[in-house]
């Protein structure tokens, strides 16, 4: 028992290593959102950092019109980038957890 006890706890600790080092991975990982016309591109990595943002000169115009477009596109971008993380950080969990019958079924 206690053998086993000590084999949880390592692949705990091999688990939340893994854990940190995609949360690391992560911030090469880019992800892109464009406007519904392109006038707009809003970047960012998997672990919601903003890097960059394009805006086209039409839009230096219309000082509401490009709130609204940067409002939606980065809220969209976050969105995408936060399924990404979430996506890959669970699936490093889920490889760590022991193997208990009908765990799998929380973890979704």
């Amino acid at each position: 028992m206690f053998g086993d006890m000590m084999g949880m706890m390592g692949k705990l600790k091999e688990t939340q290593q893994k854990v940190e080092e995609t949360k690391k991975r992560l911030d090469s990982v880019l992800v892109d959102e464009n406007s519904h016309d392109g006038l707009l591109k809003v970047t960012m990595t998997a672990n919601r950092k903003l890097t960059d943002i394009s805006i086209d000169d039409s839009l230096l115009e219309d000082k509401e019109q490009l709130e609204d477009y940067l409002v939606l596109t980065i809220n969209r971008v976050i969105a995408k980038a936060t399924q990404i993380q979430e996506s890959e950080l669970a699936a490093v969990a889920k490889e760590g957890m022991p193997n208990i019958p009908g765990l799998d079924l929380f973890m979704e």
